[in-house]
């Protein structure tokens, strides 16, 4: 079976990226699969430090080989790492790839530690995840109140003494349901002022979730206090993926929301129900649909 940075090649040369769908149990790391299967698409399934510390490195790897089994294109990442030691037990877990998010520092001392981390993983072929720049918002472990964003000129530094696989960005997406309280927008003229200093380099997008309405108004009608979260326009997803080296972008917000209007649903229109397989089921429903959506009309990914 072809590896992850196969994929990350193939999506950077043909123009397309890789969902990055964070899971949080069984139900949604099942629902991911599912989605992915029927497209026929490859994927990267994450883990934040919380998921890690909820359901337990042990936990999320044998999840991670379940469903593997039934559709192999597959790859276990983690989703900010605040630390060389989280990045550490990820690495002896055998992730696919790791991310060493080391934004909140200074640059040197950024580029010391994701260097480390590199050097801990390369030998055994799992890929590195940096980031350069700040992205604003509240999600897990992530809470930062200021966008900064990507100076392309230090990109290129970071990468060369780095030897980072990939890099995250910041183009003006935030973390969270709440991304803009003005206009929608990103930063392209970053971007690509990046691309220019970097060349043909694989770049993340982080806090990418379109918050789509049909989610919240569901949520908000079973009871929900949602009030008007704004997401990333689809277009402009679309734009990053076809028009700039964008190969994986990064999904968990929108997943939350589905799997939490699915449950609301459930035991609103059915409160004697406590199975919480006819709950969790509906939400596991949401999230491949959502999954599906993604994948067939924004990411373009493909075997």
């Amino acid at each position: 079976m072809n590896n992850l940075k196969y994929y990350i090649d193939k999506a950077l040369n043909e123009g397309f990226a890789l969902g990055a769908f964070n899971f949080n149990n069984m139900e949604s790391l099942q629902a991911i699969a599912e989605g992915c299967k029927e497209c026929r698409s490859p994927a990267i399934i994450s883990v934040s430090e919380g998921a890690l510390e909820y359901m337990g490195g042990k936990v999320v790897k044998a999840l991670a080989n379940a469903v593997r089994e039934d559709y192999p294109f597959l790859f276990l990442h983690l989703d900010h790492g605040k630390s060389v030691e989280v990045c550490k037990k990820a690495i002896e877990l055998d992730f696919d790839s790791v991310m060493i998010d080391g934004s909140a520092l200074g640059l040197e001392e950024n580029i010391t530690i994701t260097k480390e981390v590199c050097e801990m993983a390369h030998p055994k072929n799992i890929l590195v995840e940096g980031e350069l720049g700040q992205i604003k918002g509240i999600e897990d472990n992530v809470e930062v109140e200021k966008q900064h964003y990507t100076n392309p000129k230090l990109a290129k530094v970071f990468i060369e003494k780095t030897g980072v696989d990939l890099l995250a960005v910041a183009i003006g997406t935030s973390h969270g349901a709440y991304k803009y309280s003005g206009e929608q927008t990103l930063r392209f003229d970053i971007l690509s002022e990046i691309e220019r200093e970097v060349g043909s380099f694989p770049l993340v997008l982080h806090g990418a979730s379109t918050v789509d309405k049909y989610y919240v108004d569901q949520i908000n009608k079973f009871g929900g206090k949602l009030n008007n979260p704004l997401g990333v326009p689809r277009e402009l997803i679309v734009k990053a993926v076809k028009e700039h080296n964008i190969v994986k972008i990064n999904t968990d917000t929108d997943l939350r929301l589905a799997m939490t209007a699915g449950v609301r649903e459930v035991l609103t229109q059915n409160p004697e129900v406590f199975d919480l397989r006819k709950y969790l089921g509906k939400g596991r429903e949401n999230i491949k649909e959502l999954v599906k959506d993604k994948i067939e009309n924004l990411f373009f990914s493909k075997l």
